[in-house]
């Protein structure tokens, strides 16, 4: 089965027109991905490949236009690439042998405010060198930097692995896990899998099913049931679960029939600690009991899909934060990796439990959000604070951390 975006390494290149991002890219994976010409603006749109980079792993390849293009269209392709920036977890800069210009290092002060690995690349090298005080400019504001010529065979490829072995975080190299350092081995939990009309036909969704293979992995022992029949569920165990998952949909029901002795949390919650800061969407919900009339929430949810009657992104947690806060709000909403730039209009943002999207890219958001003050929050999170229960929610995953 192949990894899932969401659990690829994002990797983007990024430069001027024509400094060869495109060439890279094709060397990189062996085959014509993009087309490389000497034309500017060969590029025109976010181009994706993923492959292995073994001993990397999965990872998702992005060539961008360039950061230099010009008139009208190219201002949208530019921006373009700056929403696949926030994508990335990885920014190789690419330049040639030209001085570094202005835009060159405004991009540069970008990539190091979007708190990405950077890894700048000297292409073209058989056309000469960049000059000294560009390259020490270069190397300074680089985690690494290599050099290479798309039309010669060197080590680059080689070079370039052990730059990302190098400069990689740990989370990268150790993903963070979503429960079993809460359930031991032959430890008793319950996942309650509500199926409604959000339920995928003939199927479970994502964060479900990579619990389930967690807790599997982990020898821990797993009942799966729904809200309608957990009640009979507990009192066929001859004793308590360790703790009972539910979808955040279901938390109010379910808290009722749970007793406190035992611990509950949501999908939600345990993929904000998974792929996200916890404690900054737990801050974010604070924002809940100080909303006026008229603010502007922005919900964000990675993947598209199309609405269902009681969706719970554009339906049910607008009715919730409404009936909650008793106040006329008004909701916008963002699919996939669209991510506004201009967030300082919202006084809220709630974002989806990500289970479709990397760590690295809602790490990144919430780091924007931060830098405008903006607080942010998340699905499960904004449930068990409307339904009254967000401090039991939490306490499983603030005991860990």
């Amino acid at each position: 089965m192949k990894a899932l975006k969401s659990n690829r390494l994002h990797i983007g290149f990024f430069g001027k027109r024509n400094a060869g991002k495109s060439t890279l890219v094709n060397k990189i994976i062996g085959q014509e991905l993009s087309i490389v010409s000497d034309t500017k603006g060969t590029t025109t749109d976010v181009n994706q490949k993923a492959m292995e980079l073994l001993p990397i792993g999965p990872v998702m390849l992005l060539d961008t236009a360039g950061i230099d293009d010009i008139g009208e269209l190219g201002k949208l392709r530019i921006e373009k690439s700056m929403k696949a920036l926030l994508r990335c977890d990885v920014v190789v800069f690419v330049v040639d042998n030209s001085p570094i210009g202005k835009i060159e290092k405004e991009f540069i002060e970008k990539i190091k405010n979007n708190n990405s690995i950077i890894i700048t690349v000297q292409n073209k090298t058989d056309l000469g060198e960049i000059n000294k005080e560009d390259k020490e400019f270069l190397e300074k504001n680089s985690h690494a930097y290599l050099k290479t010529s798309g039309i010669t065979k060197d080590n680059f490829i080689f070079e370039f692995k052990k730059a990302l072995i190098k400069n990689l975080p740990e989370e990268y190299i150790n993903p963070g896990v979503i429960l079993k350092d809460i359930i031991k081995e032959n430890e008793v939990c319950i996942f309650v899998i509500p199926i409604d009309k959000e339920a995928p036909k003939g199927r479970i969704i994502l964060p479900q099913v990579n619990s389930i293979r967690e807790m599997l992995d982990n020898n821990s022992i797993t009942l799966v049931c729904n809200e309608n029949n957990l009640d009979c569920a507990l009192h066929k165990l001859k004793a308590p679960p360790k703790i009972v998952v539910v979808d955040s949909q279901a938390f109010k029901k379910v808290s009722s029939i749970v007793p406190d002795d035992i611990m509950l949390t949501s999908f939600s919650i345990l993929f904000a600690r998974l792929k996200g800061d916890i404690k900054s969407f737990y801050e974010g919900a604070k924002k809940l009991d100080n909303l006026n009339d008229n603010d502007k929430i922005l919900v964000l949810e990675s993947c598209s899909h199309h609405p269902v009657e009681d969706d719970i992104g554009r339906v049910k947690i607008p009715d919730l934060i409404r009936k909650y806060t008793n106040k006329n709000l008004i909701f916008e909403h963002f699919s996939g990796h669209d991510f506004p730039l201009d967030i300082e209009r919202y006084s809220l943002i709630i974002h989806c439990g990500a289970c479709m999207t990397t760590r690295g890219e809602v790490m990144r958001r919430i780091l924007i959000s931060k830098e405008k003050n903006i607080p942010i929050t998340n699905y499960g999170i904004v449930i068990a604070k409307c339904t009254g229960i967000l401090e039991r929610a939490m306490k499983p995953v603030f005991n860990k951390d």
